[in-house]
């Protein structure tokens, strides 16, 4: 619906005003003497809202889910036509747990604090939550552009995208913005997007929307919702004190809605909680195995200098088309994609070294079917959600058990199935007790079979 212009202040968008629970609404504050940041606000060039494509007709009728004993519907939660339509279009008939729990404290206006392996839909669940909130909540009388709604911090850039592109299509049917700040690609693209209309979902990795807020450009004192994803792996990659810097920018936790999800529940991301909820609810979806049954797990005794031979083997001998193959470092991440390549097989990688905009191209490119081998590493990997790969390969084992999780899990999402051959050679065969203590259980060791190892064709090296 678009906005209509305004000298200073753009009007608030009509909505429907429905009651919500004291906690999820943050007040919009007094009014606040800055004039030099109104003035500032006033020059922006106000373009009305792009108007969202017109939808087909569409009843809430036209969304029959049978209640099934066990299963919870999303119709059992007040979510709203707008909501329901989208929810619709995705094909998600039933909650999955985490989806269940979490929506049953957070549509109550609870903060909350969820743990959950991947694939379990927690992205979908905190979407759900906070889209709801925005719809039944005007927004404030007062607001200029830059002052997002909901604020959801995730700790890299694949995942921002991810969630972004999750949200966009949660919000389809809704008058709701959602934009992403990200490192690593023009900043004066993602500015222009901030001044052309309004911010209600904002999606950011912490270093490039402390950028944001350091200029003058983003305002968070308006924010309602806060999610931080992945807190383990903020805490791993060392950037909670950028996180606790963006959240002092924020309203005071009893006027914002917070949740927090990560995939352990450590003394350290405890901690935070505490500092960050009000009474939040505590859900954990503890699945019985750490792993899916879904993945079937081999490992691979090999030399470090056959790895490559056994790779390609694999992969051309069974002609896999969708493979995900994970090395620790970045220099094995691109040595690996350039042999392959060089040996016919399409293949490209994602790494800190790679550019934010080839990285989103080379997505695409794999979840088309255009490269069928993509290498990656831990970090450049988390986050990636792409239906159909057939098998994750850990070239070398990594060094953190919980990120052998997270590698498989990659496949066998969604009750598919999947495959997950690890390579263990002299340096790093010693990373297994470690994985398997977590796994708790064993995993066989096998001998590759002698026609895997053989020298890779030279007709193949063009």
């Amino acid at each position: 619906m678009p906005a209509a212009p305004a000298p200073t202040v753009a009007p608030a968008r009509e909505a429907p005003v429905a009651p919500a629970a004291p906690q999820a609404i943050a007040k919009a504050p007094e009014p606040r003497n800055e004039q030099p940041r109104r003035e500032r606000a006033a020059e922006r060039p106000r373009k009305p809202r792009p108007a969202k494509p017109a939808a087909p007709a569409w009843r809430p009728e036209d969304f029959t889910v049978e209640p099934q004993e066990g299963k919870t519907r999303f119709h059992d939660f007040p979510l709203g036509d707008e909501l329901m339509h989208a929810i619709h279009d995705l094909g998600f008939p039933y909650c999955t747990p985490i989806q269940a729990q979490v929506l049953g404290h957070t549509l109550k206006g609870k903060d909350a604090i969820g743990r959950a392996q991947t694939g379990t839909g927690k992205t979908a669940a905190f979407l759900i939550s906070t889209i709801k909130q925005l719809l039944q909540t005007p927004p404030p009388k007062e607001r200029f552009m830059g002052e997002p709604r909901a604020l959801i911090i995730a700790p890299t850039r694949e995942l921002v995208v991810q969630i972004a592109k999750d949200a966009e299509a949660l919000t389809r049917h809704a008058p709701l913005n959602v934009m992403t700040f990200v490192g690593g690609m023009d900043f004066d693209k993602q500015l222009k997007q901030l001044e052309s209309r309004y911010c209600d979902i904002l999606v950011a990795t912490p270093g490039r929307l402390l950028d944001f807020q350091q200029r003058g450009e983003v305002y968070l004192d308006m924010v309602e919702v806060m999610v931080l994803d992945e807190a383990d792996r903020m805490l791993d990659m060392g950037f909670i004190p950028q996180v606790r810097s963006i959240i002092r920018q924020t309203p005071p936790k009893s006027e914002r809605q917070t949740l927090l999800f990560s995939a352990t529940f450590t003394d350290d991301v405890m901690n935070l909680a505490r500092q960050w909820t009000v009474n939040p609810a505590i859900v954990e979806i503890e699945p019985e195995n750490v792993a899916s049954e879904t993945v079937e797990q081999h490992v691979y005794a090999v030399a470090a200098a056959d790895k490559y031979k056994l790779l390609y083997n694999l992969v051309s001998d069974n002609g896999w088309e969708r493979v995900m193959v994970f090395a620790n470092r970045k220099d094995e991440v691109r040595r690996v994609e350039e042999r392959l390549v060089r040996d016919g097989v399409s293949a490209a990688q994602l790494s800190g070294d790679v550019p934010q905009h080839k990285r989103i191209k080379t997505l695409e490119a794999f979840r088309s079917g255009q490269v069928r081998v993509l290498v990656a590493t831990d970090v450049a990997g988390r986050g990636i959600h792409i239906d159909g790969i057939s098998h994750v390969i850990n070239f070398t084992l990594p060094e953190d058990p919980d990120d052998y999780v997270h590698r498989i899990g990659r496949t066998g999402r969604a009750g598919t199935s999947g495959v997950s051959i690890s390579f263990a050679g002299e340096d790093d065969a010693y990373q297994l007790p470690a994985i398997e203590a977590l796994l708790g259980r064993k995993i066989s060791c096998e001998m590759p079979a002698d026609e895997l190892l053989r020298p890779v064709a030279r007709k193949a090296q063009a």
